[in-house]
């Protein structure tokens, strides 16, 4: 069994400090992390960390180089970012830990394609999977003279092994909207065909009527992303992420479900 962080965002610590956590992790794991980190959101960075996003993309590639050369026993590259001399003492270096960078936009797949080992995707359904994660990672696979092969596709899949499809589709709707507040989010949105979604979200929230808001979340949108159903409906759903391309589907609860029901009735995917 592996773990793994998914994500922790950069600007919340250094490089130097993001690689002392992950060492010891992964030594403590006998060598089972996968480090996730994201660039996160305007809004967090500033009022949670006191930072800010300059160029999310350039810092981004920064922050992974400095990455691996610390964890490769090497000089860290300049950054005007995130500058640092960091290098372990004592600690065997680790230059194959593996890191995957969360990503949404087709600009940030490339990067992830071009210089990690896997991409995190949250809230992107198999048909974005199929038509923008899969070629933006693949031209970034391709600028590092590599294939597709070996890369891991991480896509986050709400899960509900339930009956009771209405409700837990009404939880997901409430989970879901204060992503439709967050710009990154509402491009990719609006990138995978679900536009008018964000239109009538953003017409109820003007109104002040955050209930209405939700429910603008449409059916199709949440049939596309979740797994919700009976066990062969919830089943067949992961499935599509994996035709999509998206080789580790990762199945998440929706609060209120049994998440140890889903678990079990979706055991013999992972087996698959």
């Amino acid at each position: 069994m592996q773990i793994g962080t998914g994500v922790l965002p950069i600007y919340s610590r250094t490089p130097a400090a993001t690689a002392q956590q992950a060492i010891t992790i992964d030594e403590i794991s006998a060598g089972r992390l996968t480090l996730g980190i994201g660039v996160s959101h305007q809004v967090t960075v500033e009022n949670w960390y006191g930072a800010k996003i300059g160029k999310p993309i350039a810092e981004m590639r920064d922050y992974v180089a400095i990455l691996r050369a610390i964890l490769a026993g090497e000089d860290p590259p300049e950054s005007e970012t995130f500058p640092t001399r960091f290098h372990f003492l004592g600690v065997e270096p680790r230059p194959d830990l593996p890191i995957y960078l969360a990503g949404l936009s087709p600009k940030m797949l490339e990067l992830a394609g071009e210089v990690a080992d896997g991409v995190i995707l949250w809230l992107c359904n198999p048909d974005y999977i199929r038509d923008v994660v899969v070629p933006h990672v693949r031209e970034g696979r391709r600028k590092a003279g590599k294939d597709l092969d070996g890369f891991d596709i991480v896509a986050a899949v709400p899960t509900a092994v339930t009956d009771e499809v209405d409700g837990a589709r009404a939880t997901l709707r409430a989970d879901l909207s204060p992503y439709f507040l967050l710009p990154f989010y509402r491009k990719m949105i609006e990138r995978s065909g679900y536009g008018a979604d964000v239109k009538l979200f953003d017409e109820a929230m003007e109104r002040g009527d955050a209930s209405a808001a939700a429910i603008a979340i449409s059916d199709g949108f949440l049939e596309n992303l979740g797994a919700i159903g009976p066990p062969d409906i919830a089943a067949a759903a992961v499935e599509r992420y994996r035709d999509a391309g998206a080789g580790s589907p990762c199945i998440g609860a929706i609060p209120g479900t049994d998440f140890t029901n889903a678990l079990e009735a979706l055991a013999e995917l992972a087996r698959a």
